[in-house]
């Protein structure tokens, strides 16, 4: 169709003309939203989430924290999104949102959410159970001095469902307490074990939590429990245990006297029980224990020769991470060696290391000792072993001496992170920020800044951006 311009009224094409752009471009307001929506943060983002999203929306954010959190690795944005998760926690009653949320909080032994996790304690009737169960365990990881009380209030209530956990929350609590807050709460524990008749179940739990108060007034009733052959194998082994983190030597003659229970799980937590005490008459316990048949008392006595870093034990301890019939118990000896660390014992982890006839599992036990005691020494070395075993194959090798270094603290690992950083696959620059972060190398910054850009691998890419922001760089 052709117009003549003389005869198009002017309305008509200015009509036409907005139509047409109206088709091709968006209105103003759809621009906004758009860039609105490109210019909110990860962060932002996070932080609406928070504020407005649902149950099923806080719980997966909330495990994807979790997750980033296995670097060790703090984003300078956590405080921010912990204080919107608190003030959440402060008006909310929904059960999944709490208890994700004290959970959280929990494992990070963060504090902040004491008293809300007291009050749903002391308003229990209208909470969830699986609230009031995360309020009491968070309350014991905190180690919340306020909480004493209302924990006692509790056990008093004699609610079955929630005892267990608030027996040992009780514990938790008075060990990061004063002397006195320790010995009132273990002639609490007493006296409940003694005077009101408590289940079986209970009864194990109370003993776990005198123990974990850290008062010498339990030690007593500890003893009592620990050498009563006719006792409950259970019941022995946790006073056994508590007796051992109390540390009183008035408790040393009933671990030595459970050395010889023929209960095999009663001699391998005696066993245990031994690393804080000294003597010759220890030594001797220890070292004679190596020959028990049940593995678990030889892992005890090996964890309690490192603790002690009982030099006597070495020929031991190289027999069992040679020859032990129990990969467990080689590892054990192997974490051993490297506590005692003398000369000798260093030795012995480096011919477990070099030596390519050992299994797998056991070299890699050994680099990781080598490289925590001296990683100036050895960081080499194991890179060397490291790229011939991605040379021939031996992923599970490669692997393991990756995650080994990767808790080096010695700046030669500057080659091999700066090579991942450039040629590595998504795993390899995962453990290079690692060692950047662990060893504080700077000068890599302009071959992290690339990674932070990376939109198939959006974890590394945060893990990159945390990277810089620890440094405090852009």
């Amino acid at each position: 169709m052709k117009f003549a311009s003389s005869t198009v009224p002017l309305c008509f094409l200015l009509f036409f003309g907005h139509c047409f752009f109206g088709i091709l471009l968006p209105s103003a307001g759809q621009i906004f939203a758009a860039e609105s929506a490109v210019a909110k943060s990860e962060d932002e983002q996070r932080l609406d989430t928070i504020r407005y999203g649902t149950e099923t929306e806080i719980a997966a954010l909330i495990q994807t924290l979790k997750s980033e959190r296995t670097s060790a690795l703090q984003s300078k944005s956590e405080n921010t999104l912990d204080d919107a998760l608190i003030a959440v926690t402060q008006t909310t009653r929904n059960q999944n949102i709490l208890s994700g949320v004290l959970s959280f909080f929990g494992d990070r032994d963060k504090k902040g959410l004491e008293q809300r996790a007291i009050k749903a304690i002391e308003e229990r009737e209208d909470e969830a159970n699986e609230t009031v169960m995360a309020a009491i365990d968070y309350l014991g990881k905190v180690k919340a001095a306020d909480a004493l009380e209302p924990l006692e209030k509790l056990l008093d209530a004699q609610e079955q469902g929630f005892m267990g956990s608030a027996f040992r929350a009780l514990g938790r609590v008075a060990s990061g307490g004063s002397a006195q807050d320790k010995d009132d709460t273990a002639a609490y524990l007493m006296d409940f074990y003694t005077n009101r008749n408590p289940p079986d179940i209970s009864r194990r739990d109370i003993i776990l939590a005198l123990g974990e108060t850290g008062s010498q007034a339990g030690v007593s009733l500890l003893i009592e429990i620990a050498e009563n052959n006719q006792e409950r194998g259970g019941l022995r082994m946790v006073a056994l245990e508590g007796l051992a983190k109390i540390g009183d030597s008035s408790g040393l003659d009933a671990i030595l006297q459970a050395l010889s229970s023929t209960d095999p799980n009663v001699r391998s937590t005696a066993v245990s029980a031994l690393g804080p005490f000294s003597g010759k008459s220890v030594d001797d316990a220890i070292l004679e224990s190596f020959r028990d048949s049940y593995y678990r008392t030889r892992i005890g006595a090996a964890s309690a020769a490192g603790t002690r870093k009982l030099t006597e034990a070495i020929p031991y301890l190289q027999y069992r991470a040679e020859r032990d019939e129990v990969p467990s118990v080689r590892d054990e000896a192997i974490k051993a060696l490297g506590a005692i660390g003398t000369a000798e014992a260093q030795a012995i982890l480096e011919r477990l290391f070099v030596e390519r006839k050992h299994p797998n599992r056991i070299r890699i036990r050994a680099a990781e000792m080598l490289l925590l005691n001296n990683p100036e020494a050895y960081t080499e070395k194991v890179i060397i072993e490291l790229d011939d075993a991605k040379k021939t194959n031996q992923t599970s090798l490669y692997n393991g001496f990756l995650g080994a270094l990767s808790e080096a603290k010695t700046k030669k690992v500057e080659d091999l992170v700066r090579r991942f950083l450039n040629s590595g696959g998504v795993i390899e620059k995962s453990y290079a920020l690692d060692m950047i972060l662990r060893n504080e190398l700077r000068s890599l910054a302009p071959e992290v800044r690339p990674l932070m850009t990376d939109e198939k691998n959006t974890g590394l890419a945060r893990k990159a951006r945390n990277t810089l922001e620890h440094f405090g760089l852009e």
